[in-house]
C-alpha cells in the first residue's frame, strides 16, 4: 500500500474479521482504521469486561512504621532480589507472620 492511499474506515466491531494469525490481522489493519463509530463504542461489553479486566483489590489504608536504616536497606536489598517492591514485601512478610501467629494460637 502506497503512503498516499486511504485507508478503509471500520466503524462497527461485526467489520472486523476473525483472524487465524498476526500475520492476518497486521496485513488487514495495514488497509484498515478505527473509525469513529468503532472508537465510539468504547471498550470491551460487560460480559467480556470480567474476563479483560484484572481483579480490583481491596483498598488499603496507610500506616507508618518506623525500622531502623540497616532494616530498610535489608529489606530493600532482598525486595530487588525477588523483583517486588519492598512495600509489597514487608506486606507479604507482616501477612505471612500474622498467619502463623494466629495458627499458633488456635485462631484459625
Amino acid at each position: 500500500m502506497t503512503k498516499n492511499a486511504k485507508l478503509t474506515a471500520v466503524n462497527n466491531r461485526d467489520q472486523i474479521p476473525q483472524f487465524s494469525n498476526e500475520t492476518e490481522e497486521a496485513e488487514f489493519w495495514s488497509t484498515h482504521s478505527f473509525g469513529d463509530g468503532l472508537l465510539d463504542q468504547g471498550g470491551p461489553d460487560a460480559a467480556e469486561a470480567d474476563e479483560v479486566l484484572p481483579p480490583t483489590r481491596p483498598r488499603t489504608k496507610p500506616l507508618a512504621v518506623r525500622f531502623d536504616e540497616h532494616t530498610i536497606v535489608r529489606l530493600k536489598t532482598l525486595a530487588e532480589r525477588r523483583n517486588r517492591g519492598y512495600h509489597t514485601l514487608l506486606r507479604e512478610f507482616v501477612a505471612e507472620r500474622l498467619y502463623e501467629e494466629e495458627k499458633r494460637e488456635g485462631m484459625l
